[in-house]
């Protein structure tokens, strides 16, 4: 019988693999096992992926089709069975400190104070707390809640909260940012600010991130690169590179463009069919 608990056939090395990427997934697969019934669902298949130094990649699909699973497994949430998969060259094999998740509920400490939940994954990893403290008041410089550091979570708006969520993340200084569905739960006009902050926030220090998404426009606003994944398993449909000009704001929405690539991106994601992974740039 299948089991969960550590990958089967993570290979040590390939050759394939890009010394210079982030992350660097190959023939990569993730097949959960009821644990009642003993049945196997296949969720991931045969993913090649590289993500550069600096790249913003998003990942859409159906829902339901895999995408987080990807990345909770790029996270070293979800054991995987098939391939290799590293991060900064090393093989991951559960959490780690070069990496570093925004989940769509901020899930901050109510006890602990804004400042307190910025620097508790530091204070966990046993670092100094001066210095813990130095690094979240400028993650808090960064999402614009500095004067919100002693405030608890039960006086923060959703949108502060996820805010203190994305600091806790910039905090620990990760290889790597993941982003599963961040701003889904936020009303329109919340979620369309966090999006132009987290483009102020990547130009100005370009941290690897890779973003799970069910808005297209939101994939393509932010992104230099949107992979489609097929309904499940999840596979690599088709890759677009997207030339938009940098740096972004919300008005690059309005370039035809824009529409032009959202248009493209959802004709693949409703598009049944074997993939190719192929990339286009649009």
């Amino acid at each position: 019988m299948l089991t969960l608990q550590e990958p089967l056939a993570a290979t040590a090395s390939n050759p394939n693999e890009r010394l210079s990427a982030v992350l660097s997934a190959r023939n990569f697969g993730v097949t959960y096992e009821d644990q009642r019934t003993g049945a196997l669902t296949e969720a991931v298949r045969g993913v090649d992926l590289d993500i550069e130094p600096g790249e913003f990649v998003s990942i859409v699909g159906l829902s339901g089709c895999g995408k987080s699973t990807f990345l909770s497994a790029v996270a070293g949430l979800v054991p995987y069975q098939v391939g290799s998969l590293r991060i900064s060259g090393k093989r991951v094999s559960g959490p780690g400190p070069d990496r570093a998740v925004v989940f769509q509920k901020a899930s901050l400490l109510p006890w602990r104070t804004v400042l307190e939940n910025t620097y508790y994954g530091l204070e966990l990893r046993g670092v100094p707390k001066k210095d813990a403290a130095a690094k979240a008041w400028d993650a808090l410089d960064l999402v614009g809640l500095r004067e919100f550091a002693h405030f608890h979570p039960r006086a923060l708006s959703g949108g502060m909260q996820q805010r203190t969520n994305l600091a806790r993340a910039l905090a620990s200084d990760p290889d790597i940012l993941l982003m599963d569905e961040p701003f889904a739960a936020l009303d329109a006009i919340t979620r369309e600010t966090l999006q132009n902050e987290l483009l102020a926030i990547w130009q100005r220090h370009r941290k690897t991130v890779l973003l799970v998404t069910h808005q297209i426009d939101e994939a393509v606003l932010l992104s230099d690169r949107v992979i489609v994944f097929t309904e499940r398993p999840a596979r690599i449909r088709r890759q677009f590179r997207v030339d938009l000009r940098r740096p972004r704001t919300e008005a690059a929405k309005s370039d035809p463009a824009f529409a032009h690539i959202v248009e493209k991106i959802w004709a693949e994601v409703n598009r049944i069919g074997e993939p190719n992974g192929e990339e286009y740039a649009i």
